[in-house]
């Protein structure tokens, strides 16, 4: 337990975490939190919205809805473009030297949709996983298990389970004054200086959003890995290979960022004494919030890797895309050349 010295001290750090970054000792901080995720955020920002909209038209459009997989990766690309609508948003909040003025509703709001998006994605992926493990592992009953219809119905679950998630993130959500700079951040319930309810919550939602998913994608490649002993199919093989490398990506993007998560929350708790180390644990939280929020830009990419006719209608539509950028400049540029070749001959003649 806290002494009371000790909890005023906590308070009073958490209270300045994101105000006065220009004092002394905040320089890695400042660094993160005014360059580095705004630059960050902003890349992601210029490569998710086209990637995923394309996606999404290629999904939509160009390949046969009737299959689950394209139904679950139709979710991913939606669930990734509610993430991308929230990132100009907190782009201005960081560039503005954490500047929040658009009200402690949409401060809520905002930290909702990335919530939401994050598991949203975790739950797709997994969903595409399962997808492929039936195929694999049970190729004959694979239409009678998972059923079209079922298969919306995951998917309603799916995007319920997630909001419900989300809405304790409203609650926790809070808007910081700073006095020292006069100005109101929008803050997170990682960084309350009272850590009973933000890890309680934050290990329920790593236990629900990330082991058990993990859970099931590993049994998935097991299973699959198991089954193709027994089998000498190159196309299985190629989506046991998706399986495994969906597998390694989910634990490089995601274990991290649930470790480092509830590390910074419990920090405090573990080193009282050494407000140094919380720093270094919000520190590593803030990177790990970088690196995962490129997930919308590789989660379009399951559509190359999912089936050939994806891959080709993906690939399609980006070579479209950019004979059209090539040829509509050459275009325009031969119409100037014929028409000021006719205002000469009207001229001389």
């Amino acid at each position: 337990m806290f002494s009371e010295m000790d909890s005023n001290h906590t308070v009073a750090y958490y209270e300045t975490l994101s105000c006065n970054l220009t004092a002394p000792g905040k320089g890695a901080m400042r660094i993160v939190q005014l360059f580095l995720m705004p630059g960050i955020f902003l890349a992601v920002l210029v490569l998710g919205v086209p990637l995923n909209i394309i996606s999404l038209w290629v999904l939509s459009r160009r390949v046969a809805g009737s299959k689950r997989s394209t139904l679950f990766l139709h979710n991913l690309a939606l669930a990734d473009i509610s993430w991308l609508m929230a990132l100009p948003f907190l782009i201005q909040f960081h560039l503005s030297g954490m500047e929040w003025s658009l009200g402690i509703h949409f401060c809520k709001l905002i930290r909702m949709l990335y919530h939401n998006y994050f598991y949203l994605s975790i739950f797709f992926v997994t969903c595409v996983s399962v997808d492929r493990y039936l195929a694999i592992v049970h190729p004959v009953n694979s239409p009678v298990l998972l059923t079209r219809q079922r298969a919306i119905t995951l998917c309603i679950t799916v995007w319920v389970i997630a909001i419900v998630m989300s809405i304790p993130v409203a609650q926790l959500t809070y808007i910081t004054d700073c006095q020292s700079d006069k100005k109101t951040v929008c803050s997170m319930y990682i960084f309350m200086s009272t850590s009973n309810q933000s890890l309680s919550y934050s290990l329920c939602c790593t236990c629900v959003g990330f082991l058990i998913p993990f859970s099931v994608l590993s049994y998935c490649y097991i299973r699959s890995v198991c089954q193709l002993r027994r089998r000498a199919d190159p196309r299985l093989r190629r989506v046991a290979c998706e399986l495994g490398a969906v597998m390694v990506l989910f634990g490089l993007f995601y274990l991290p960022y649930h470790v480092s998560r509830n590390m910074a929350i419990t920090m405090p708790s573990l080193a009282p004494d050494n407000p140094s180390a919380w720093e270094v644990a919000d520190l590593v939280f803030c990177l790990e919030m970088c690196v995962c929020s490129f997930t919308s830009c590789t989660n379009p990419l399951f559509s190359c890797f999912l089936g050939r006719t994806h891959r080709r209608e993906l690939w399609s539509t980006l070579t479209k895309l950019w004979k059209k950028h090539r040829v509509e400049p050459e275009h325009n540029e031969d119409r100037k050349t014929e028409e000021s070749q006719i205002r000469i001959n009207k001229a001389t003649s």
